[in-house]
């Protein structure tokens, strides 16, 4: 039985809450993602899937496959 070489990959993932209920997903790192669930864990899912997916066609098309980028959140208050 032949073993396939697995890479490890980690990105943060921003989840945004919508006025359904449901969450979108981005991932800053890989420009392009977006994806959606109707709750937190199938958002995660979703967005597990979407990652796989995306790195599987750019080693495909022979891309460099991005690396997780600096992320930093602030909350930030606005007088308008």
């Amino acid at each position: 039985m032949k073993r396939f070489k697995q890479n490890i990959y980690q990105y943060t993932a921003i989840f945004e809450l919508n006025e359904d209920g449901g969450y979108t997903v981005t991932i800053p790192a890989l420009p392009g993602l977006v994806t959606e669930g109707k709750n937190l864990l199938e958002a995660r899912k979703m967005a597990i899937d979407a990652i796989s997916c995306y790195i599987e066609g750019l080693k495909k098309i022979k891309q460099e496959i991005p690396k997780e980028t600096e992320v930093a959140q602030m909350r930030l208050t606005v007088k308008v």
